[in-house]
C-alpha cells in the first residue's frame, strides 16, 4: 500500500515525498484512512519509532482550516522533549499549507508563549501542566478544537497527569475526535477510553507490537561490583546507544567513570536545564557522543534513528518502562540489541517483565564469565529468594 492510496490530498502527498517517506508504516496504514473518512475515536497501540506522529498529523493537517486562526487540534505529551519533537514533526509535514503549530511546556518563560498564542495558532502541542496554566490564565481557548490527542498516554498516566488531562478535556467542545496512542494497554487506559470515548476502536497491528521484532534481548547475571567491567565489554561491540540508570546521581557517576576510561559518554537527567539537555541530545544525535547515560524521564521523547544498543544498567520499575526502554532500538527495519543487567534477587522481576511484554529474554554469554562468583566468593543476602 502507498501513501497515494490512503486518501491524502496531492498537496499533502507532496509534503510526504519531500519528507522522504516512501511507504506508510502499519500504524499509518490503519489510522490515516480512518481519521480522514471515519467518525470513530481511536486508540492506537504503537511503540515509539513506528511513525505514529505522522499517522495522526497528516489527517489533522488535511482537516485544519487555515482561514480560521484558532486552535483546532491539541496534542498532549508527557514531556517537554516530546512536545518539541512532535511539534517539529507536524511542521515538517505541513508542506506549503499555512498551518501554525506551537509547543508549550514548563521550564520555559511563559511570556513568549503568551504572545505566540495571542498571535494565533492552529495546532498546540504541549505538556498538561503548562497547557492547563494557559487555560486558567485565559491565554489558551480550546473552544474550536476538533481533535484531542493523547500521545504516550500510558506514560502520562504513570506520571500522574490524569487530573490535568481531565481538566483540559472539559475545556474542549463535545463534538470532536479523540485519539490516544500508547505503547502498552494498561487498565487505566481502558478506563480512560470508557470515560471519554463514546464510540471508539482499538488499532493494534502485529508488526507494531509491544516490543520491536528486530530487538535481540539478553540478560547478564552480574554482581553489583562487576557491572562496570561487564558494561565495558558491551560498549566495545560497536556501541551507539543508551545506558539506562535508576537515578540522576547514577547517571552522573557512571558517565564520569566512562569518560575517565576513554569512552565518549554524557549524562542526561532531570537536574540539567532544558538548554543543557538539548545540547547533550544534539551531540548524541550527531554522534559526537556515542553513549548516552540517562534516566527514564530524561530520555523520554527524544527520537534517534539507528541506535544499536540499549543497556538496562539498572532494572526499570515497571514492565511498561522496560518496553519503552528497549523500544529505542530495533526500529525502522534495523536490528538492535537490548542488554539487561540482573543482580542477585532481580531475576524474578525480569521474568515478570518478559511475561507481561510477551517476549523471550535470553541469557547472555557474558554471564558465563561470572560463574566463578556464584559460589563461595559471594555471600548471598540473608533473605535472598532469587536464583541465578
Amino acid at each position: 500500500m502507498s501513501f497515494e492510496s490512503l486518501g491524502l490530498s496531492e498537496a499533502t502527498l507532496v509534503a510526504v515525498r519531500e519528507k522522504g517517506f516512501e511507504t506508510p508504516t502499519d500504524i499509518q496504514r490503519e489510522v490515516i484512512p480512518r481519521l480522514i473518512s471515519g467518525e470513530k475515536d481511536i486508540i492506537g497501540q504503537s511503540q515509539t519509532g513506528t511513525g505514529k506522529t505522522a499517522a495522526f498529523a497528516l489527517p489533522i493537517l488535511e482537516a485544519v482550516d487555515p482561514e480560521l486562526l484558532a486552535v483546532q487540534a491539541i496534542v498532549l505529551t508527557p514531556t517537554r522533549e516530546l512536545a518539541l519533537q512532535v511539534a517539529d514533526e507536524i511542521r515538517s509535514l505541513r508542506g506549503r499549507k499555512r498551518v501554525y503549530v506551537y509547543a508549550v511546556y514548563g521550564g520555559q518563560p511563559i511570556g513568549p508563549q503568551i504572545r505566540a498564542l495571542e498571535r494565533g495558532t492552529h495546532v498546540v502541542v504541549g505538556t498538561p501542566g503548562r497547557i492547563l496554566d494557559h487555560i486558567r490564565r485565559g491565554t489558551l481557548d480550546l473552544g474550536s478544537v476538533r481533535f484531542f490527542i493523547l500521545d504516550e498516554a500510558d506514560r502520562m498516566l504513570d506520571m500522574g497527569f490524569i487530573d490535568d488531562i481531565e481538566a483540559i478535556f472539559r475545556e474542549t467542545p463535545r463534538q470532536k475526535r479523540v485519539l490516544m496512542f500508547s505503547a502498552t494497554m494498561p487498565a487505566a487506559i481502558k478506563r480512560l477510553a470508557r470515560r471519554y470515548m463514546t464510540n471508539h476502536e482499538v488499532i493494534s497491528v502485529s508488526s507494531d507490537s509491544l516490543v520491536p521484532e528486530m530487538v535481540d534481548q539478553e540478560y547478564v547475571e552480574v554482581l553489583p561490583g562487576r557491572k562496570f567491567n561487564v558494561l565495558r565489554k558491551v560498549l566495545d561491540d560497536n556501541f551507539y546507544g543508551i545506558v539506562f540508570c535508576a537515578t540522576k546521581r547514577e547517571t552522573r557517576e557512571l558517565s564520569e567513570r566512562l569518560r575517565r576510561a576513554g569512552y565518549p559518554a554524557e549524562a542526561l537527567n532531570g537536574d540539567m536545564s532544558q538548554a543543557a539537555r538539548e545540547r547533550t541530545f544534539r551531540r548524541f544525535k550527531n554522534r559526537k557522543t556515542r553513549i548516552l547515560v540517562a534516566t527514564d524521564v530524561a530520555a523520554r521523547g527524544w527520537d534517534v534513528r539507528n541506535i544499536t544498543h540499549v543497556v538496562n544498567y539498572s532494572l526499570p520499575m515497571t514492565p511498561e518502562d522496560y518496553v519503552h526502554r528497549i523500544g529505542r532500538t530495533g526500529r525502522m527495519g534495523r536490528r538492535g540489541k537490548a542488554v539487561t543487567f540482573v543482580v542477585p534477587g532481580e531475576r524474578d522481576r525480569l521474568d515478570y517483565f518478559a511475561r507481561r511484554a510477551g517476549v523471550e529474554v535470553k541469557r547472555s554469554e557474558l554471564s558465563e564469565e561470572l560463574s566463578d562468583y556464584r559460589g563461595r566468593n559471594y555471600r548471598r543476602p540473608k533473605n535472598y529468594r532469587g536464583r541465578w
